[in-house]
């Protein structure tokens, strides 16, 4: 698996500041302490995969820093990207608890920073301390939401516009956990943004440069601003 060395140095739990901002990281002084005895830290390239559909679960993968792109393939071939995973998710916790061969693929889509956890160390971790089990569940509920979101998506809204209104909205307010301004890093493809919203390649390049004309959205290499959110927002009524 490729590794790299990141600008962020080395985060321990105990040391990082975005933990209260992260909903399975924002753990009790004692909870954390023993959590941060636990797993290794790992960095990971652009590209490089965590886990692959159909593998043994041997690990639950807390995110740091960077972005993962979680996906799933069909029998002939065609992949559809689920979830864009982002500091604080944990992945594989379905499947450990499951017990079952991961459903996803995990592959980094940036540099990134990620706790890696031994199954049964984080099962015994959580059998240790009830608000790392609150947390862990709150994050499964979360990954069903997501899921649900996204099928409702996909099924009901009536444009392309409003999809991708929709994606981009929901990777903003992720990404900026409630600060006034809605910036995020938009690490896919055009295509892979098509995926995700139900569309082409063209048409998600259209669009973008519609609401960058309109002044809905600016764009800077790879990083995005959302400055118009209410007029998104009309898109996916």
């Amino acid at each position: 698996m490729a590794t790299f060395h990141t600008h962020h140095p080395p985060e321990d739990c105990l040391k990082c500041e975005h933990r209260h901002l992260r909903m399975f990281c924002n753990l009790t002084p004692e909870a954390l302490q023993d959590f941060d005895g636990i797993g290794i830290m790992m960095n990971h390239a652009r590209g490089a995969r965590l886990f692959s559909e159909g593998d043994t679960a041997r690990n639950v993968f807390v995110i740091c820093f960077g972005q993962v792109k979680i996906s799933s393939t069909s029998r002939d071939g065609k992949t559809m990207i689920l979830k864009i995973a982002g500091p604080g998710d944990l992945m594989g916790l379905s499947a450990v608890l499951a017990n079952v061969p991961h459903e996803v693929t995990a592959e980094a889509i940036e540099p990134c920073q990620v706790k890696t956890v031994r199954k049964q160390e984080f099962i015994d971790f959580l059998s240790r301390h009830g608000i790392a089990s609150m947390h862990a569940a709150q994050s499964l509920s979360g990954e069903y939401m997501t899921v649900f979101h996204d099928a409702k998506r996909l099924a009901l809204s009536g444009s392309a516009a409003g999809r991708l209104a929709r994606l981009l909205l929901d990777w903003g307010r992720s990404a900026t956990n409630g600060k006034p301004e809605i910036k995020f890093t938009m690490a896919l493809t055009h295509e892979e943004i098509a995926n995700m919203a139900g569309t082409s390649r063209e048409t998600v390049t259209r669009l973008l440069n519609q609401f960058r004309r309109d002044r809905w959205i600016t764009i800077k290499g790879t990083s995005v601003t959302i400055v118009e959110p209410t007029q998104l927002e009309r898109l996916t009524a």
